[in-house]
C-alpha cells in the first residue's frame, strides 16, 4: 500500500466534503442536534408527579400524610377533591397522575391502633411512571408510619423498639440517581453508530453514480488504498465529532467523566474504524447512495437504539435476542462509554468488550476490501 495514493485519495474527499455543505452539516451538525434533542427531551426521571388528594378525614394526621407526599420531589399538589368523581375526572383528564384517597374514619382508626387502608390511584397508561410513584406512595406512607408509631409510643412514655435491620443504602457511580448520567454516554454510541455509517454509505455509492469510478479504476490505486483514503477524512470528522460531543456531555449534561480520556478516544477510535468501514461495505454493495444510506439507517439506528442496552436492559430481554444482540458492536461501545463514564474503569475490565470492537473493525475492513473490485460490473 502506497501512503501517497492514499494521502491523494483523502485529498480528494476532503475536497469534496469542503465543497458539499450539506456532508459538512450531516457530519456535524446532525449528531450535535441529536445529542441536544434527546439529552433535553429524553429522560427516564419521575419528578413532581402531579397528586389529586381526597382528604375525607380532615384532620391533622391525614394532613400530616399528605405532607409525606408533597414534601418530597416527587411528588406536587395539584389541589384537593371533594368527591371520588373529582379524582377519576383529574386522572381522566390527565391533569393528575396519581390520587390519594384517605377515608373519613382515618383518625378513629389510626388512634385506636387498627391498620388504615389508604388507596392510591396511579395512572398505568405510562406503566413506567405509575410503577415509580406506587413506589414513591409506599415509601411516603411507610415513613408516616414509622413516625407516627414512634410518636404515639413516646407519648405513653415507652420507649421505641429498634428495628431488627439497620439498612444503610448507598448508591454507586450515580450517586444522584439522574437518567442523563446514563443517557448521554450511551446516546453519544448510538449517534456515532448512526453518523459514521451514513457518511461512508455515500463515498463509493456517489463515485458510481457521478461517473468518476471508471477513472478510478483506470489509475494503478488498489482497493484497499481506495479504501483507506475515503475511511481518512471521514475517521477525521467522526473523531471531531466525539470531541463535541463529549464536550457538550461536560458542559451542557455537566455528565461525569471519571475514568481516562485517552482511553475514552482511544476507544471511540477503534469503534469509528469498524462502523466507517461498514458504512464502506454497504455503499460498495449498493452502488447507489439513496439505498445505500437507507440501508445504513435501518442496519444501524434499529439495533443500535434497541439492542444496545442503551434503552433496555439486555438482561431483561428473550434469551434468543440476547444471543443477536452480541452482533451489535454498539452493544460494546455502549458497555465501555458507561464504563469509563460513570465506573471509571480501565482497560483492565473493559478488555474483552475492546477486544470485540477491534474484532469487528478488522473485519468490516477486510470484508470492505474483499467486496471491492476495479470492474465496471
Amino acid at each position: 500500500m502506497k501512503l501517497q495514493r492514499v494521502l491523494a485519495v483523502s485529498r480528494k474527499e476532503f475536497l469534496h466534503i469542503r465543497r458539499d455543505p450539506r456532508s459538512l452539516a450531516v457530519a456535524i451538525a446532525i449528531p450535535m442536534l441529536m445529542l441536544l434533542l434527546f439529552g433535553y427531551a429524553l429522560t427516564l426521571d419521575v419528578d413532581n408527579v402531579p397528586l389529586i388528594v381526597w382528604d375525607q378525614s380532615q384532620t391533622s394526621q391525614s394532613r400530616e400524610l399528605v405532607s409525606n407526599f408533597t414534601g418530597s420531589r416527587y411528588f406536587s399538589l395539584l389541589g384537593y377533591a371533594d368527591t371520588a368523581r373529582d379524582v377519576e375526572a383529574a386522572i381522566d383528564s390527565g391533569e393528575a397522575l396519581a390520587g390519594l384517597v384517605i377515608p373519613r374514619d382515618f383518625s378513629q382508626q389510626f388512634e385506636a391502633g387498627r391498620t388504615v387502608q389508604v388507596q392510591v390511584i396511579t395512572d398505568a397508561t405510562d406503566s413506567n411512571t405509575a410503577v415509580l410513584a406506587l413506589g414513591y406512595a409506599e415509601m411516603a406512607t411507610q415513613a408516616f408510619s414509622r413516625q407516627a408509631t414512634v410518636q404515639k409510643l413516646k407519648r405513653a412514655g415507652l420507649t421505641p423498639p429498634r428495628a431488627p435491620l439497620d439498612v444503610r443504602p448507598r448508591v454507586w457511580f450515580n450517586t444522584d440517581l439522574e437518567s442523563k448520567n446514563y443517557i448521554i454516554p450511551g446516546l453519544i454510541a448510538v449517534i456515532m453508530m448512526v453518523i459514521a455509517a451514513l457518511l461512508t454509505s455515500l463515498t463509493v455509492a456517489r463515485e458510481w453514480e457521478t461517473g468518476t469510478m471508471e477513472q478510478l479504476i483506470a489509475t494503478p490505486i488498489r482497493g484497499v488504498e481506495l479504501i483507506t483514503g475515503k475511511l481518512l477524512p471521514y475517521f477525521a470528522l467522526g473523531m471531531l465529532d466525539v470531541v463535541l460531543a463529549v464536550g457538550m456531555g461536560e458542559v451542557l449534561f455537566h455528565v461525569p467523566l471519571r475514568g481516562s480520556v485517552l482511553l475514552l478516544f482511544s476507544v471511540s477510535a477503534v469503534f469509528l474504524v469498524g462502523v466507517l468501514s461498514l458504512g464502506m461495505l454497504i455503499s460498495i454493495a449498493a452502488k447507489k447512495q439513496l439505498l445505500a444510506s437507507q440501508t445504513a439507517m435501518v442496519v444501524t439506528f434499529v439495533p443500535s437504539f434497541l439492542l444496545s442496552g442503551f434503552m433496555f436492559s439486555i438482561a431483561n430481554m428473550p434469551v434468543p435476542i440476547q444471543v443477536l444482540t452480541h452482533l451489535i458492536p454498539a452493544r460494546y461501545f455502549v458497555s465501555i462509554i458507561k464504563g469509563i463514564y460513570l465506573k471509571g474503569v480501565g482497560v483492565q475490565v473493559l478488555a474483552a468488550e475492546i477486544a470485540l470492537l477491534g474484532a469487528f473493525a478488522v473485519v468490516m475492513f477486510a470484508l470492505a476490501n474483499v467486496k471491492f473490485r476495479k470492474r465496471l460490473v
